[in-house]
């Protein structure tokens, strides 16, 4: 039987709250003024768990070190909160290395402002994490240059500075002590803001491994060295940045790399080209939009899987010059592919076979149905050399009409390893699935046990929902 199953609706990505606790109803009067100030309810006690007062408290009998370190992972706000649990807990908070987001703070303004200046200015421990908005680089460059100062901070290991919604005219520049953590950062963040060339000509950051740029600008030569200055950097996201044209990657340790062309200012040079020379430990390469065709080119990564997605939007397959374009010989690591093209064409998914014979995931995405896609006679010596090993197809934007059809029996009738082929279709229906099922021969199917589900269209496209470098690692490159 053809299993025709409607995928179910993705889930949407929820950021876990702090799981209640148990509580005494006595609130401590030393509550953190900071946060008295912003909050009046903050001294609100929270429910007390079922069986508090039978339990034995055995969290408070940890060393403060330990207690300041789960602090520490808390949201800002409920990580001042602990201050109400106990007397026992009233200085670790203080102490602890600092967790400081000012999107959990309940204050907006210059009493955002304010109340950061005073939470820094009154923490007796080490840094940890600190996010703060870059429109505070445009309009308070010296507070933040106070604030990145100041002793609370002291080996800071997560830097950010996240992009504010409305872009200010001019990108102001780095603030001087911006990278006076670079001994200590682990994961840094730097958005809206100009890198001067000087900036970058010492920087040295022994421990990096998350690295991003957003809507930055900096020089060629200067990111080079930035990248060179991280000798461990294991993920890098470059997002909507300008001032140079070509990104050249020589690095041992990177894994993954995310590339968002983005928009520009009238002026800015435009990035267009990446090449990869050297990265034996690269996996993941992720276009994440469709805006900007990149021309890239891959001389040695030995250990790349997963490649995405490709833009030929612009491209009929008279223009297109295939994966050899990018790979100079043939590649057996490729095992996952995402391509957005003008029209879907055999040619084109054969040339991608013969790059990558070890392709097993294929998602495409066509911009308008061909005239035609004949390929029996054409390829058919091709085809029969080939050890096709797809086990999913995704087809995006499926109209049924007669090249659609043609495309895709070139899967079913030849991917003898397929275990599922689904469709997106713009208007599905039940009669729509019933024709296809008949027009597409799937009682001739290469592999007996593939499946084949047809689903409704979506313009949504998981790459186009990240936001954060830390989700490179975990994204599917399915759509």
């Amino acid at each position: 039987m053809v299993e025709m199953e409607a995928a179910a609706p993705l889930p949407k990505k929820r950021i876990s709250g702090v799981p209640g606790s148990s509580e005494p109803e006595e609130i401590s009067s030393h509550e953190s003024a900071a946060m008295e100030a912003a909050d009046p309810h903050i001294q609100q006690p929270l429910p007390r768990a079922e069986g508090a007062e039978e339990g034995v408290d055995r969290i408070s009998g940890l060393p403060d070190a330990v207690l300041g370190d789960i602090i520490s992972i808390l949201p800002t706000r409920e990580g001042a909160r602990t201050q109400t649990l106990a007397s026992r807990w009233r200085h670790i908070w203080r102490s602890a290395p600092l967790n400081l987001d000012y999107r959990d703070l309940p204050a907006k303004g210059d009493v955002l402002i304010a109340l950061i200046s005073q939470i820094l200015s009154s923490h007796a421990g080490s840094g940890r994490r600190l996010l703060i908005s870059a429109c505070h680089l445009c309009h308070e460059p010296a507070t933040v240059d106070a604030w990145l100062r100041s002793a609370a901070l002291s080996n800071l290991q997560e830097l950010e500075f996240c992009c504010a919604a409305t872009r200010s005219p001019a990108l102001p520049p780095a603030v001087p002590s911006t990278f006076r953590f670079s001994s200590s950062l682990r994961a840094v963040t730097i958005g809206q803001c100009r890198l001067p060339d000087g900036i970058s000509d010492t920087l040295h950051f022994p421990q990096l491994k998350q690295l991003t740029l957003e809507q930055v600008r900096i020089s060629e030569g200067s990111l080079h060295r930035i990248i060179a200055g991280c000798p461990v950097l294991e993920c890098m996201l470059l997002d909507s940045n300008s001032g140079f044209n070509c990104v050249r990657i020589c690095s041992p340790t990177l894994r993954t790399i995310g590339v968002r062309v983005g928009f520009f200012r009238q002026g800015f040079s435009q990035f267009w080209k990446m090449v990869i020379e050297d990265a034996p430990c690269l996996e993941r390469l992720l276009q994440l939009d469709l805006i900007q065709h990149i021309d890239l080119s891959i001389i040695s990564a030995p250990t790349l899987e997963i490649m995405g997605c490709l833009s030929y939007e612009d491209y009929h397959f008279s223009d297109f010059q295939g994966p050899r374009a990018v790979f100079p010989t043939v590649v057996h690591t490729i095992k996952t592919l995402s391509i957005f093209v003008y029209e879907n064409s055999v040619d084109m998914v054969l040339s991608f076979l013969s790059c990558f014979p070890c392709l097993e995931k294929l998602y495409m995405e066509q911009k308008y149905s061909p005239s035609n896609n004949p390929w029996r006679r054409k390829h058919k010596s091709q085809i029969r050399s080939l050890d096709i090993r797809l086990k999913t197809v995704v087809l995006k934007y499926y109209r049924g009409v007669k090249s659609d059809v043609n495309f895709a029996m070139f899967f079913v009738l030849n991917a003898k390893m397929l275990e599922l082929l689904r469709f997106e279709v713009p208007r599905c229906s039940n009669d729509f699935i019933a024709s296809q099922q008949r027009l597409l021969q799937l009682g001739r199917r290469a592999s007996r046990g593939a499946r084949f589900e047809f689903t409704d269209y979506t313009c949504c496209r998981k790459l186009d929902d990240i936001k954060h470098v830390q989700d490179l690692s975990v994204v599917d490159l399915e759509w």
